[in-house]
């Protein structure tokens, strides 16, 4: 829930009415010269506050009247990712959305596991080549993994694959054998393939594999998006000051394939565990997980 702030303020009526009935208002500040908002269609309960005609938050009035009023700002949303939060908070607020998604699904959709079994009529041969491909490089690259694999069902261990093969693709731009050519653009570019294969427009075999996937399963694109986040850190810097830094590129690059899984991998019926503790403890795995990569790695680099 948003936290809720409370400013007396002064109203003052324009002496002229404009057509969109504005009103200039003043927080009253002692330690500061008084700041300048505008409230418009100040006759709703429910307005937008503005500082220099620019939006920054909602608000409500509880008296619309001339002289002081108090006036309730609420913080912004917490699903999106605040530059001001901490490390930490900026991850939980991404768990708290995967957590509330498929919960979400959970409730509006009947269809079982065995209902993902069905063939799409004119596109089942496609894609079997698409999923069997997906297949191919993660038993090359990923023995152990793809061994894990084999435990699945037919329809998750395909949905791993495909989710497996498009975090290598993303690793591979900047760690790969063209590293030194990428750009910042290229990830860019690389992003807004994303949005399409995640709208039904891949691109090539492997990219309809993952659309196929997130068509079936409810993955979201947010850590998708994240984990490209962490590529462009890898384009700008190698050093963290501190285990903040280096826990939110752990979460980017790692952490986040925690969270691409859980929709896939799903949580027992008979589980007690809530939705969100899952998702933390697959958010923890995958940064545990590159945390010892890095340390394993000190020695040789």
């Amino acid at each position: 829930m948003s936290a809720v702030a409370l400013l007396r303020v002064l109203v003052t009526t324009p002496a002229a009415t404009t057509a969109d009935t504005t009103k200039s208002i003043f927080v009253s500040n002692t330690a500061a010269a008084p700041l300048p908002l505008l409230i418009r269609n100040s006759s709703s309960s429910n307005c937008r506050l503005l500082i220099k005609g620019k939006r920054i938050s909602r608000c409500t009035i509880n008296n619309a009247a001339a002289g002081e009023v108090l006036v309730g700002i609420e913080s912004p949303s917490s699903s999106s990712l605040q530059p001001t939060s901490s490390p930490e908070q900026k991850v939980y607020n991404v768990v708290l959305k995967q957590a509330a998604l498929v919960q979400k699904k959970q409730s509006t959709t009947t269809t079982s596991t065995e209902d993902l079994d069905m063939p799409i009529p004119g596109t089942l041969t496609l894609l079997n080549e698409a999923y069997d491909r997906c297949r191919e490089v993660c038993a090359e690259y990923a023995k152990t993994f793809y061994l894990g694999t084999l435990l699945m069902t037919q329809e998750r261990r395909k949905a791993i694959w495909a989710i497996y093969v498009w975090c290598r693709r993303t690793d591979e731009l900047v760690d790969g054998p063209n590293a030194s050519h990428i750009t910042p653009m290229a990830l860019d570019r690389w992003e807004s393939r994303l949005e399409d294969l995640f709208q039904g427009r891949p691109y090539d075999m492997l990219d309809a594999a993952l659309s196929d996937t997130v068509g079936k399963f409810p993955v979201d694109i947010q850590p998708f998006k994240d984990m490209i986040e962490g590529m462009r850190l890898d384009l700008k810097k190698s050093r963290y000051k501190n285990f903040d830094e280096l826990y939110l590129y752990c979460y980017y690059v790692a952490g986040t394939v925690g969270l691409m899984s859980v929709p896939v991998m799903g949580i027992a019926p008979e589980s007690q565990a809530t939705t969100e503790s899952v998702y933390n403890a697959a958010l923890s795995l995958g940064i545990a997980n590159q945390l010892t990569n890095i340390l394993r790695d000190v020695g040789e680099e």
